[in-house]
């Protein structure tokens, strides 16, 4: 229990990673947004899932920073509760009007996969291939370093890795907007791909309502564990 509350605590403090802007849009607050869902099964299985995400930025000149968290809880009648928490913190640096570097760290910890925990330290390069008013493309490369260690073995798997990041946005008018964020982690013991695709509505200036489909999977897992995982979700959107 003591390691979970630490990892809430440092959870709390993890984001999205950051993408800098240019200083001229300087916005010198957090901002950001939260995000929740719950979904209940009854009759033949019953089930309860609750998914939550809470991320926020703030740019100072030529610097971004970004800090939030995502958390999944999901219990079946008779069965163990599992969870998932997870989190980055990142702080990023304008080189030019459409490029960055960017350093963060990411953890999570996850009762459904092969590992236990992934935590990552790592420094990349960033690009934006795209940057209008409609749309949004961006690309990062680098390297870190990675700690994990396998469900319920006492089996530790450290060591250097290779990153890349994807980010897209296209808002279609002022009240939709499609995305996919995709990232890629990984070495020879494993490599860890994780997609977000996701639609955006927006019901009020506060208030939206986003439909995601999210991709995980792991090259190298334990016997009789899938390597990729799936997640449906349908979140209520909470801008600040």
């Amino acid at each position: 229990m003591k390691n979970h509350v630490i990892a809430l605590a440092i959870a709390s403090l993890l984001g999205a990673p950051a993408i800098a802007t240019a200083a001229n849009n300087a916005d010198d607050h957090w901002s950001g947004t939260g995000e929740l869902g719950l979904a209940i099964a009854k009759g033949n299985t019953d089930s309860r899932t609750l998914v939550g995400k809470l991320a926020a930025t703030r740019t100072q000149g030529d610097w971004a920073y970004a800090a939030g968290a995502a958390f999944l809880n999901g219990k079946s009648k008779g069965a163990e509760t599992a969870y998932r928490y997870e989190g980055l913190l990142s702080a990023a640096r304008n080189l030019g009007p459409r490029s960055y570097i960017v350093g963060g760290i990411r953890t999570e910890r996850d009762h459904y996969a092969s590992y236990e925990y992934q935590n990552v330290a790592a420094i990349s390069y960033g690009f934006h291939a795209l940057d209008t008013e409609a749309t949004q493309l961006t690309f990062e490369i680098g390297a870190g370093y990675r700690w994990s260690k396998l469900q319920d073995l006492r089996i530790h798997e450290n060591g250097a890795i290779a990153r890349a990041g994807m980010k897209f946005k296209h808002q279609f008018n002022e009240n939709v907007a499609v995305y996919d964020d995709l990232l890629v982690e990984g070495n020879g013991n494993n490599t860890l791909l994780r997609n977000d695709l996701g639609v955006q509505v927006k019901m009020t200036d506060a208030l939206a309502l986003k439909a995601g489909l999210e991709t995980r999977h792991n090259t190298n897992v334990l016997p009789g564990v899938k390597k990729t995982d799936t997640l449906t979700t349908v979140n209520v959107v909470y801008g600040f």
